[in-house]
């Protein structure tokens, strides 16, 4: 059962708005003596409240399934979930187009049923294990919208919609065998102290993209020459401000360096769930701007997973310690050498964590049409919150923090924001578009958008999209 506001009654008697309001009080009471726990944020105020349920529900089992895995694999689920739910509300709520579908929902069918039964049936689909928890939070779920057709109908275009996503990820490359096979030499990369643990996840390398045509897309150039005077700047940041003990970081800087040393993208789902639940955006536009930022992540996770197997650069531990080996004269070894951080188990160029922001903060961007993020980061490391506004602030961030972790390179820290960029500037460009009543796209007020090299396109304030169409509401 769910509370819906009474009807608007003109002040004609103080007694009529007496009446109503005792009604009023009356209804309030019955439903929360009726309703589930939480099912006060379903209400016609909120409907888009069971996409960021959902969101967070994904979290959780993700979370539980991985641990604390070095990888980017909670991104790769985060996006089937993502897209799923997108389709499902928005293939009933209109204004956008479909991910790689064409089957509109039913007229008057409830978005959020079909939003709450997508996640569950992807999440079942690969957590399995997870079965009795994701059941009981779907049940709740469903308990907190009328029943009826508008809520079956919901539900069962919803269970479409998972399914359309289960089948296009089918043979799509995971857990498949990829060998790293580039053999130990100067500048390669090799397990790294203190756990010597093997290349991790290279499967991720070679996954179908959810956006992208292939995993190489936005492949960076390499890292610089062992020889070069930019791999031995790299090398002498590295060892000055990385450093475990006896840096030349301020308190600033190491609390920065870890509060970006957690999840990245547990950080990226609550700081959305937050901005959506503040600016009280609609259902729809709440599961556009998961599925954007949360496949943009996804395919920036396979970007640089692909240029590390490619180049298979060191480890900055691993470049220090043996730098009498790598030919230049402007390096010197420092075999007692440990960063800040323990060094994940794969290669420096490029960083995964700056690949993964910037697509995220670009996706974020080019769906609010602004530069302005207005994002409340969590990290759950340091116990705080952290105020981003702009995009520019935060990549910023997230760069220093690798370097300053002494994890990572600039350069591959540097490389790995430029391609996040890029990919997520290019899969807006292709997916997740608004579109008119009429069914055509909008164009831009001040005519084409000049188009940079592969594809990509201005950051937003400067021949950003327009405005998407205000949303329809349905019954949910």
């Amino acid at each position: 059962m769910r509370l819906k506001p009474p009807p608007v009654v003109p002040p004609r008697s103080r007694v009529r708005v007496f009446v109503c309001t005792v009604a009023a009080i009356a209804l309030a009471t019955l439903t929360a003596a009726t309703s589930p726990p939480g099912a006060d944020a379903r209400t016609a105020a909120d409907p888009a409240a069971v996409v960021r349920e959902w969101n967070s529900i994904a979290t959780d089992t993700i979370k539980t399934a991985l641990g604390p895995r070095p990888s980017g694999q909670a991104a790769i689920w985060h996006g089937f979930v993502s897209v799923a739910v997108y389709n499902a509300v928005v293939g009933i709520e209109g204004g956008y187009d479909l991910y790689k579908w064409r089957e509109r929902g039913p007229a008057g069918a409830s978005s959020a049923a079909a939003a709450a039964t997508a996640a569950h049936d992807v999440l079942l689909t690969y957590f399995p294990a997870s079965k009795a928890r994701i059941d009981t939070s779907y049940a709740d779920s469903l308990a907190a919208l009328p029943a009826g057709h508008a809520r079956d109908r919901g539900v069962a275009y919803g269970k479409r919609a998972a399914a359309r996503v289960v089948e296009l990820r089918e043979g799509d490359g995971r857990f498949a065998d990829v060998p790293f096979t580039a053999a130990p030499a100067p500048g390669v990369w090799r397990p790294t102290p203190p756990a010597f643990q093997p290349f991790i996840d290279t499967w991720l390398a070679r996954l179908r993209p959810l956006l992208l045509d292939s995993p190489q897309q936005f492949r960076p150039g390499g890292p610089p020459a062992l020889s070069s005077a930019a791999y031995a700047e790299d090398l002498r940041e590295l060892k000055v401000m990385g450093a475990k003990t006896g840096s030349g970081r301020s308190a600033r800087q190491t609390e920065t360096a870890l509060f970006f040393s957690g999840n990245l993208v547990e950080q990226v789902q609550s700081a959305v769930r937050d901005h959506a639940a503040r600016h009280r955006l609609g259902i729809a536009r709440t599961a556009r701007l998961f599925a954007a930022v949360n496949a943009s992540a996804t395919d920036a996770v396979v970007t640089a997973w692909d240029a590390k197997l490619h180049y298979g650069s060191w480890r900055p531990i691993t470049a220090i310690r043996l730098a009498d080996t790598d030919g230049n004269p402007a390096t010197t070894a420092d075999p007692a050498w440990e960063p800040l951080l323990l060094t994940p188990p794969h290669p420096d160029h490029i960083a995964g964590h700056t690949t993964v922001a910037a697509a995220v903060v670009r996706a974020l961007t080019g769906v609010l049409g602004t530069s302005r993020i207005d994002l409340r980061v969590p990290s759950e490391v340091t116990g705080t919150t952290r105020f981003y506004g702009s995009a520019e602030d935060l990549n910023r961030d997230v760069v220093d923090a690798r370097v300053w972790g002494g994890v990572h390179s600039r350069t591959a820290d540097v490389a790995g924001r430029r391609a996040g960029t890029r990919l997520a500037a290019w899969a807006l460009d292709h997916y997740f578009r608004p579109v008119a009543k009429h069914g055509a796209r909008p164009v831009a007020k001040h005519g084409a958008r000049p188009v940079a090299k592969h594809g990509t396109r201005p950051v937003a304030g400067h021949g950003a999209r327009p405005s998407p169409p205000k949303e329809k509401r349905t019954s949910s």
